[in-house]
């Protein structure tokens, strides 16, 4: 199975680089347009969010839109585990493990408050299980949470279907700039 997961990210690598920058920020604009009429994303006061890295859907501006409405939490590192800080502008970032800005601050542990969480991966399938970077962090921290989930990613990082176990947490919707896939 490793083998697999290795072989969709570096397909999904060598693709993204047929991409400009301008492309990928492009098409990351319109799936946040997307999301913007998304019920549940309108409807809820914290969402998790991510800060994007120069490979992923770009939240940057999103992030500073949605903090202006709603508490958006952002992940942090923290050792072996992620953990969530409240995002409280630009200012409040610093580069952090991996070279991943990431928010100051307390931690954030009243999990059951969050109304949705905004989740990148390498790779989506149709049925909602996700390719992340290999390291787990991701994986670990949502099985903690028990809110609506939502993978984000570029149309060409959709997968036929993601070799998954028990250790990998399933999206309740997928996004892309066409469109989403709901699992349900």
């Amino acid at each position: 199975m490793m083998e697999e997961k290795k072989d969709i990210r570096k397909r999904i690598a060598e693709t993204k680089k047929q991409y400009t920058d301008e492309q990928l920020r492009t098409l990351s604009s319109d799936i946040v347009k997307r999301l913007e009429d998304n019920v549940v994303l309108k409807c809820s006061k914290t969402v998790l969010l991510y800060y994007s890295m120069p490979d992923e859907v770009y939240t940057h501006d999103w992030v500073e839109q949605l903090s202006k409405e709603k508490t958006v939490l952002l992940p942090v590192v923290n050792g072996e585990e992620l953990e969530l800080k409240i995002y409280s502008g630009k200012e409040s970032m610093q580069k952090g493990d991996f070279n991943i800005d990431e928010p100051v601050g307390e931690v954030f542990d009243d999990l059951i408050s969050i109304d949705a969480a905004i989740i990148p991966g390498v790779s989506f399938d149709r049925h909602g299980n996700r390719l992340g970077r290999g390291k787990g962090y991701y994986d670990r921290f949502l099985k903690k949470l028990n809110t609506f989930k939502i993978g984000v990613c570029f149309g060409f990082q959709l997968s036929d279907e993601i070799p998954h176990d028990e250790y990998d947490v399933v999206m309740d919707e997928v996004w892309t700039e066409e469109g989403y896939i709901s699992k349900k």
